[in-house]
C-alpha cells in the first residue's frame, strides 16, 4: 500500500528518532549505510522531509539531520502525505472514480475497514511511540545486523 520511498521515508524518521537530537546530528550517507537504502534516493527523501519540516537538518561540519521535540511528535501520517499523498487512502481500491459507502465497488466493504483502521493507527501514532516500542519491544528497522 506504501511505496518504497514513503517505506525508506518511515524508517529514516524512526532511525533519525533513536539516533539524533538537537546536539547529534547524522549525515545521509551514515543514515543509508545503517538502513540499507540507495543513497542518492534517500537524500532526496530527507531533502523532502526537511524542507516540509518534518525533520530539521543543519549545513557544515556538524551539520547533518536530526529530528527536535516537535519533530518527533510528527504522526506517521504526515510521512505518508508528504511522500506519497492521500489518494491511496482515499480512493478506490479497485480505481473506480466513484466508490464510496452509498455506491460501493465490489471490494469496498472488504477493504474499506481495513483503510479505515490502518489511517486511524498512522494519524495517532507518531515517530516518538514507534522509537520508545522498538526500544521497549525490540522490533528492528534494518536488517543489517541479522546473518540472513
Amino acid at each position: 500500500m506504501l511505496s518504497n520511498a514513503c517505506k525508506y521515508a518511515i524508517r529514516a524518521m524512526i532511525y533519525l528518532g533513536i539516533h539524533t537530537d538537537e546536539t547529534k546530528k547524522i549525515g545521509v550517507k551514515i543514515i543509508a549505510e545503517d538502513l540499507e537504502t540507495p543513497y542518492a534516493f534517500l537524500a532526496k527523501l530527507l531533502q523532502k522531509l526537511a524542507s516540509d519540516k518534518l525533520i530539521s537538518s543543519a549545513k557544515g561540519p556538524r551539520g547533518g539531520f536530526y529530528l527536535n521535540d516537535t519533530d518527533k511528535k510528527r504522526a506517521i501520517w504526515d510521512v505518508v502525505k508528504c511522500i506519497d499523498g492521500t489518494e491511496k487512502f482515499e480512493g478506490c481500491f479497485l480505481g473506480l472514480s466513484k466508490c464510496n459507502d452509498i455506491n460501493p465497488c465490489p471490494v469496498h466493504h472488504i477493504v474499506s475497514p481495513f483503510k479505515k483502521s490502518i489511517l486511524k493507527d498512522f494519524r495517532d501514532k507518531n515517530i516518538h511511540d514507534l522509537v520508545r516500542e522498538i526500544k521497549e519491544n525490540g522490533t528492528v528497522i534494518s536488517l543489517k545486523e541479522f546473518d540472513i
